[in-house]
């Protein structure tokens, strides 16, 4: 209700002069300003139908209406309906799956660039096998991050963005394959060894102090490696019948070795709205750094790019189909170290915003 100092003493009728026949048929009623009954513009007037009765002040022809009427109008007026606020369009929930020793706490800048530039968002970094907890077998991190996407994705009916980080492309990539009815929009691969690792890296040298990318095949492609989520998705050129034999993840993932799921897999998979890879020359880990766009070597040691990778060409697990839908962006960028990809400001605004919608 509007207390009596809200309507200012200018707020009452007049009479309009005799010889003013367009004001006939309506009177224009000042309303008082701050009301929100006040729709008629700048003005601060509405426009109200003339009331019969008997004639007042002896102005013939001009009816005015009763005294109880204009103590009523301000209340009758707080009925009309208010204008309705502008609609905000909502962003999808955005989970973030973090690398090989990593934690959500390496992710504050990325999650501060999504609440600046699309605020509302849910964004969510799950924590889960975190440091060394990270070197778990591929297939145990899937499941454990699987029911942790599960309930978000049943929240979220209009569909949740992924942005996975170098190992999480992998785990990610493998979510989208194994999960049925997962509804992803932007599934977006942030310096993911997609086709595979072959590097002598830092992370290598600490985990096999005394074995060369040249005979790590030998720990890998056994029993006891295949227990490392490094050597999941090891991939020694020189050694691909061991890599298609041994290797228990990415040779499955890729549909590059017969087993019963591969039709379901390939249907899930293509079930995501769009695939973003972003990689670059600089990275320094990934190894080949193609291998974030699905390029890898051949037995030479000369990267192939993905559309000469047998894996599109035989479109193994839908890479070929989402190409020709157009459903894959590429966003390589350069001067970009491998631990520096998600608190870049300039690679989010350029190859990550884009696509939360």
């Amino acid at each position: 209700m509007f207390a009596a100092s809200a309507f200012p003493r200018r707020s009452k009728w007049i009479a309009p002069p005799i010889s003013s026949p367009a004001l006939s048929a309506q009177w224009i009623v000042p309303l008082p300003l701050q009301s929100r009954a006040c729709v008629a513009g700048d003005t601060g007037t509405a426009l109200i139908a003339p009331f019969s009765g008997g004639s007042m002040l002896g102005l013939p022809g001009l009816r005015l209406p009763p005294a109880g009427f204009l103590l009523l109008l301000p209340f009758l007026l707080l009925l009309l309906p208010a204008t309705p606020a502008p609609h905000r369009a909502s962003y999808k929930p955005v989970i973030v799956v973090h690398g090989l020793f990593d934690s959500s706490y390496s992710f504050r800048h990325l999650l501060e660039y999504i609440n600046e530039t699309h605020p509302g968002t849910v964004v969510t970094v799950l924590d889960l096998f975190d440091g060394r907890e990270s070197l778990r077998p591929l297939w145990e991190q899937v499941q454990g991050f699987r029911e942790a996407v599960a309930p978000i994705m049943a929240k979220a009916p209009q569909g949740v963005h992924l942005i996975c980080y170098s190992q999480g492309g992998l785990v990610c990539r493998a979510l989208l394959s194994v999960m049925d009815e997962h509804n992803v929009d932007s599934f977006i691969s942030l310096s993911s060894p997609q086709m595979g690792q072959y590097g002598d890296t830092d992370y290598l040298k600490w985990l096999f102090p005394t074995s060369m990318r040249s005979n790590l095949y030998r720990i890998c492609y056994s029993p006891w490696g295949q227990e490392f989520s490094i050597c999941n998705y090891w991939h020694d050129p020189h050694h691909d019948d061991l890599y298609l034999n041994a290797s228990s993840f990415l040779a499955l993932i890729n549909g590059e070795r017969d087993h019963p799921n591969a039709t379901a897999w390939r249907k899930n998979f293509l079930r995501v709205g769009r695939l973003v890879l972003i990689g670059g020359p600089d990275d320094g880990v990934i190894t080949p750094w193609q291998s974030s766009f699905f390029g890898f070597y051949d037995a030479n040691e000369t990267v192939l790019e993905m559309e000469e990778q047998l894996v599109y060409l035989r479109d193994s697990f839908g890479l070929k189909t989402l190409l020709a839908r157009g459903a894959i962006v590429r966003c390589p960028m350069a001067g970009i170290s491998h631990t520096a990809w998600h608190s870049n400001r300039t690679l989010y605004e350029t190859c990550i915003e884009p696509w939360l919608s």
